[in-house]
């Protein structure tokens, strides 16, 4: 598994926040998360201009294996859609830490990533789970 960037915020059910100049912040899910689920084929994004509360179920990532749904880490509005992911799904694959983000998100606060984990706290994390 490759290094887990510095530059983002984790959640436990394996989703990245990188925040933005602009206040917004992309969401995308972890290589961890990726390597789990296996080639993903089909990436049912969240809906435009909603709100989402935290944990809430916004997006469903199909693979070979499974679908999961993709829970939001925090409260926000989808602004933006990874239009390419769509016709590439497998770029969550490829590049889930570039390429492969889901959405662009705004927040209502800074504070609103206060309860997420660093990299290292998410390392920690996916070491000790019993996944």
């Amino acid at each position: 598994m490759d290094a887990i960037p510095v530059d983002r915020v984790y959640s436990s059910q394996h989703a990245w926040l990188k925040m933005q100049d602009d206040g917004t912040a992309i969401l995308g899910i972890t290589e961890f998360a990726q390597s789990e689920l296996g080639d993903i084929v089909y990436i049912e994004p969240p809906d435009l201009d909603r709100e989402y509360q935290a944990d809430e179920a916004c997006a469903v990532v199909e693979s070979v294996k499974t679908a999961s749904d993709v829970s939001m880490p925090v409260d926000g509005k989808v602004v933006e859609i990874n239009e390419d992911l769509l016709d590439s799904p497998e770029m969550m694959n490829e590049s889930p830490y570039e390429k492969g983000w889901l959405c662009k998100i705004e927040l209502p606060g800074a504070t609103a990533i206060d309860s997420l984990l660093d990299a290292s706290q998410y390392e920690d994390y996916i070491a000790s789970s019993p996944e």
